[in-house]
């Protein structure tokens, strides 16, 4: 018996803000928006009902932001990351996600690794973006 990864859950004080920057971040779409709630899948995802198991398994996860009312204040136990492909200019990405409210985290991270850089979204959850990646 296996179970589906469904979907990732983050607490955020306006889950539609916060829905919006994940969605373009990851070129997403937007299919649940509701004040206490906004859900988004990728795009190869289909926004419709599954009835085939195997094909369901294999639909993807998603990202669900849920309205709170009381702000982050802790470091995250669990983050996503992002990885450009070897193709991308790495930097020019974090670039475009700093111009866009993403901002620089220190978490006591070693400058010296190099094969990561952390940032926090527009609600203080950080992220990672990983080196360049061909898989």
């Amino acid at each position: 018996m296996a179970l589906r990864w469904y979907t990732i859950v983050t607490d955020s004080l306006d889950p539609q803000a916060l829905a919006r920057w994940w969605a373009e971040t990851l070129n997403w779409t937007l299919i649940h928006d509701e004040p206490e709630e906004a859900v988004l899948i990728p795009p190869w995802a289909s926004p419709e009902p599954i009835t085939n198991l195997d094909e369901w398994l294999r639909s993807g996860q998603g990202l669900c932001f849920v309205k709170v009312p009381d702000e982050k204040v802790v470091k995250n136990r669990l983050h996503i990351d992002l990885a450009p492909h070897s193709s991308q200019d790495r930097e020019a990405e974090i670039h475009a996600l700093i111009e866009r409210g993403a901002t620089l985290a220190d978490i006591g991270q070693d400058e010296e690794e190099g094969t990561w850089t952390v940032l926090r979204d527009p609600e203080g959850n950080e992220f990672c973006v990983l080196s360049s990646r061909e898989r």
